[in-house]
């Protein structure tokens, strides 16, 4: 016998998870500072999304600016910011739908909703990012966005990736809930 379908009871928690994982890409992000770094030596520049470093020579002391005092860097935080609020706000959500016994498919596909709302504001705060930072602050040598910089736009895929996700899954509720009669590949003669 060869039964087709999600088993329910097995993979209830892999949605959940995988929002969690997108959860802790966000906290890197939002704390990382390699934003932008130099690529080569000697360096020089580093920024994360809430401040800009220099330093003159290798071994001097690094200088930090805060991109709180520009309008875009507020404008870019805030948006990121505001998506992985809304990412947190889903795994929440996402626990407690999966933690029912009962579980109310529509619950779910709202869900998703929200996951796509989260990749928009994620997707601004990316773009207004490295846009207005090259030009708006002078950059010394080959500079290149880098690994926090990398997670944020991760944690932006799942979010889409996610929704699309959440959004499908209420699509196959009988197979999920076990209400389709299985197909057998034999048949007696």
């Amino acid at each position: 016998m060869v039964k087709y379908g999600l088993d329910y009871t097995r993979c209830r928690w892999i949605l959940p998870l995988l929002l969690g994982i997108g959860v802790i890409f966000g906290i890197i992000a939002l704390s990382g500072r390699g934003w932008l770094e130099s690529q080569t030596l000697p360096y020089v520049q580093q920024a994360s999304l809430w401040q800009s470093c220099r330093r003159p020579e290798q071994g001097g002391d690094w200088s930090c600016e805060s991109l709180m005092g520009y309008a875009w860097g507020r404008a870019a935080a805030a948006t990121y910011l505001v998506g992985f609020i809304l990412l947190v706000i889903c795994f929440a959500l996402a626990i407690i739908a999966f933690a029912i016994d009962t579980l109310r498919f529509n619950f779910i596909r709202g869900i998703g909703g929200l996951l796509f709302v989260a990749a928009v504001f994620s997707i601004m705060g990316l773009v207004i990012y490295p846009v207005k930072f090259s030009t708006e602050i002078e950059m010394t040598g080959i500079n290149m966005f880098s690994w926090a910089y990398g997670f944020g736009w991760t944690t932006a895929i799942m979010e889409i990736c996610l929704g699309f996700f959440f959004c499908c899954l209420p699509n196959y509720e009988d197979q999920i809930l076990g209400n389709v009669k299985p197909t057998y590949f034999y048949s007696s003669p």
